[in-house]
């Protein structure tokens, strides 16, 4: 059971002060909380693509390689790539190179991406969206399996017999695909036999994605994978306090603040307390409260739903850096020795 974090380095004013943190200063953060979650024993660390300006990672690949040249043992994940508007032979050569700077700790999780600031970005027609993402994907797996490359689309130059360099240390590159939570994409990535990622996110009940892992699984034993090798984690938001009542008070306000300008830009209704403290109880989407809490949260997800890693997605919205590093240190050193221990145990006594 791997244990880590992602964040889509956040730059939206603060709640208590309304000051706005610069892309640079928050950058630098969140190196700094890469060389933490490592040196608290944590396994992965992910990076969000965005192109806007309250995010600072537009190149999550070079966010990571800054991290890499500063820790030995942690992964470095984007959290996502979106795909979609990006040349998937730009993506390989960015992560192998990370892959070559960390010396085998590279993987990319790739999305079609909740935000669409990227395609008039680059240029692509929101119209070709899934046409885009299913051809883009084909490029990228072929990279991921040869040195050299012969292929053609419509969105694409034709490539005929280029070689794509450099190669990474491993062999293959891990390539991930993250859902929110459609069926269609579970089926489509166990098909493909590629790790997966749900999104568990919003006003969701984290049980429910126990039939997408079915769904999953159910697809890749078809394709003739062996689903005993197959990873499967999830993202959720989430805070770690010393007590509940800490962690639930100092996590809603920019939660609060950044979920209702998703909503009004999305023009869905207005996020309250009430759905709050509702994500935050045992059932809900929010992994927010004391190290044993969260702790009992992930493990019920790791028994009901079967994942096989967890992302606890913090900050959300802009919270103070000292609060961030201190809810790191607690996943690292308190969380994540209760999960592993009782799944172990569990995973044992169910062999």
């Amino acid at each position: 059971m791997e244990l880590g974090i992602s964040t889509f380095v956040e730059t939206t004013p603060d709640v208590q002060t309304g000051e706005t943190i610069s892309h640079a200063e928050r950058l630098r953060e969140v190196v700094e909380e890469i060389v933490l979650a490592e040196q608290v024993g944590l396994d992965v660390y992910g990076v969000g693509e965005h192109h806007r300006h309250d995010y600072a990672a537009s190149s999550p690949a070079v966010v990571l390689a800054a991290a890499a040249s500063l820790t030995s043992k942690i992964r470095l994940t984007s959290a996502v790539m979106i795909l979609s508007s990006a040349d998937p032979v730009r993506v390989f050569q960015d992560f192998a190179t990370l892959d070559g700077i960390s010396n085998g700790r590279a993987e990319i999780m790739i999305g079609r991406g909740s935000f669409t600031e990227s395609f008039p970005l680059f240029g692509y027609d929101l119209k070709d969206y899934e046409e885009l993402f299913n051809e883009k994907l084909e490029l990228l797996l072929a990279i991921q399996k040869s040195e050299k490359v012969t292929w053609s689309g419509k969105h694409r130059a034709a490539i005929d017999n280029l070689g794509i360099y450099p190669r990474p240390v491993q062999d293959p590159l891990p390539i991930w695909i993250g859902s929110a939570g459609s069926p269609e994409s579970a089926i489509r990535t166990g098909s493909l036999g590629l790790p997966f990622v749900l999104a568990i996110i919003g006003n969701v009940l984290p049980l429910d994605y126990a039939t997408h892992v079915q769904l999953y699984k159910k697809a890749a034993a078809e394709a003739g994978y062996d689903i005993s090798n197959l990873p499967i984690a999830s993202h959720s938001h989430g805070f770690i306090a010393e007590t509940n009542e800490l962690a639930l008070e100092k996590f809603f306000p920019s939660t609060h603040a950044r979920t209702n300008v998703r909503a009004k830009e999305k023009g869905t209704p207005p996020y309250h307390r009430s759905d709050y403290d509702a994500a935050c109880s045992f059932d809900g989407a929010l992994y927010v409260g004391d190290p044993e809490t969260v702790a009992n949260k992930i493990i019920h997800l790791r028994k009901h739903v079967g994942i096989t890693r967890f992302f606890l997605h913090v900050p959300h919205g802009t919270m103070p850096h000292d609060d961030v590093m201190k809810a790191i240190r607690l996943l690292g050193t308190e969380v994540a020795p209760r999960v592993r221990e009782e799944v172990s145990r569990w995973e044992a006594s169910n062999r």
